[in-house]
């Protein structure tokens, strides 16, 4: 089961804010991290991870549907390194 969105808001309000400033936490947060990683900059957040923009090279493709030939554009994307303490929480 994936956490939604609107599960993280629950769970901040659970903590006692009111319902309101929950969403604004989380919506302030993800507006962080997404102008973060548009400005191609890392986003480094201690005991959990870091997230980094790549840069991939054009390359040669193929459509899985019709087997058809085809060169992938050039493009950024956003890859994600787990730190060492939550890589322990979770195998442990």
């Amino acid at each position: 089961m994936a956490l939604t969105k609107n599960d993280i808001v629950a769970k901040i309000y659970q903590l006692g804010f009111t319902k309101d400033k929950s969403i604004e936490i989380v919506e302030t947060l993800l507006e962080i991290i997404k102008n973060t990683l548009k400005n191609e900059n890392d986003l480094l957040i201690s005991g959990f991870g870091k997230f980094c923009i790549k840069k991939k090279k054009e390359r040669k493709g193929r459509n899985p549907a019709t087997g058809a030939d085809l060169m992938l554009r050039e493009r950024k994307v956003v890859t994600f390194k787990c730190s060492g303490r939550l890589r322990e929480r979770i195998n442990s």
